[in-house]
């Protein structure tokens, strides 16, 4: 394996590892997640909704072919992640010390890189 595919699995791991282990929490109704979720005013159907969408989207980040993808999807929920902390949320959930917003913060992070190494399978850019 080259230093180069290392990376590149790195990258595609690292978002997947953190979009799937927040499914468990999603999908249980963890009292964590319940509460993310009532202050947004989705809750039920958001959070079951973005869990499928969030394991949709991991799956697609693993597979060479539709990283771009899965990665481009990433970044949307990402964003709305991210806005949800700042605008209602707020930084530090429920004593969580920030973890949640810069578990967001690195997924967005690598998603965008992972575009933008993966931008000539992209069909309108690749013209």
């Amino acid at each position: 394996m080259t230093t180069k595919s290392i990376v590149h699995a790195f990258l595609r791991i690292v978002p997947t590892v953190i979009l799937l282990q927040t499914l468990y929490f999603k999908f249980s109704a963890a009292p964590e997640s319940v509460y993310i979720f009532e202050q947004l005013g989705l809750e039920p159907w958001g959070r079951i909704g973005l869990g499928i969408i969030e394991l949709i989207v991991a799956l697609l980040i693993l597979i060479p072919k539709t990283t771009w993808i899965g990665a481009l999807l990433g970044i949307g929920i990402m964003l709305g992640a991210i806005f949800s902390h700042i605008t209602q949320l707020g930084i530090v959930v429920q004593n969580d010390g920030g973890t949640l917003f810069i578990l967001a913060l690195v997924t967005f992070i690598f998603c965008l890189i992972l575009v933008w190494i993966n931008r000539n399978q992209i069909p309108y850019l690749n013209k």
